[in-house]
């Protein structure tokens, strides 16, 4: 009998490890060094506004977030900002790009659970060598039939993801932590789109649950990843 599902996607950061709380504690920070300027609130208001602005010429990643939090510092201090604190910014991102990687709660398992009957492809954007660093540190590399690190996520960048590692997005599903870029365009692209929620969740990530989806499913964790899929057939 033929499987309804014979490919899965797998998101990576926030998926199957940790990584917006790198991003948290560094915002953090960078607020403890703009202090005697500006209110954090007011601050983190203007350092999502360099970000949605930043997309389009830095992409996703660690280095499109240490510009725009060099931006914002230059904004905010209408040109003022000291060196050292420039530098401090830089370091930070060298020290976010040096991180150790650790796997989210029932990660391997959930891979592990569907390498030997499905097709398994992990599907991230960012930054192109600290998302192959991160794969190659978390101990998963072997599992995934095929890897894509792409510039964004789109419905036509599922459909050909798809088409090239498996038999088309109606038979494939995308899991992942963002509604925006894992959950809503893979159902758009006419695959399945499973949310697992982390908790921390970057603001321009966020989207509408698309409730109404019969392929849509939400799960509380990777650990009922694999009755899903089964489920699904």
């Amino acid at each position: 009998m033929s499987r309804t599902l014979t490919t899965v996607g797998f998101d990576a950061d926030d998926t199957l490890w940790h990584n917006e709380r790198f991003f948290r504690i560094t915002q953090d920070r960078f607020a403890e060094l703009l202090a005697d300027y500006t209110h954090k609130d007011h601050l983190e208001e203007r350092l999502l506004e360099a970000e949605r602005r930043n997309i389009g010429h830095y992409g996703f990643g660690i280095k499109g977030f240490v510009l725009s939090m060099i931006e914002t510092a230059i904004e905010v201090t209408e040109e003022q900002v000291p060196a050292s604190v420039i530098a401090e910014l830089m370091a930070a991102g060298r020290d976010m790009l040096q991180h150790p990687i650790e796997l989210l709660p029932h990660a391997r398992e959930a891979v592990e659970a569907l390498a030997g009957s499905h097709r398994i492809v992990l599907i991230t954007k960012g930054d192109l060598l600290d998302q192959e660093r991160k794969l190659a540190q978390s101990g998963l590399g072997d599992l995934f039939d095929g890897v894509e690190i792409v510039s964004n996520k789109t419905p036509d960048i599922y459909r050909t993801i798809f088409d090239r590692h498996g038999d088309g997005p109606d038979r494939a599903m995308m899991v992942g932590n963002s509604m925006r870029s894992d959950v809503v365009p893979a159902i758009e692209a006419g695959g399945w789109g499973v949310y697992v929620p982390h908790g921390l969740v970057w603001a321009l990530e966020h989207a509408e649950a698309p409730n109404d989806a019969p392929r849509f499913a939400e799960l509380e964790s990777l650990a009922g990843l694999a009755d899903l899929v089964n489920d699904i057939g």
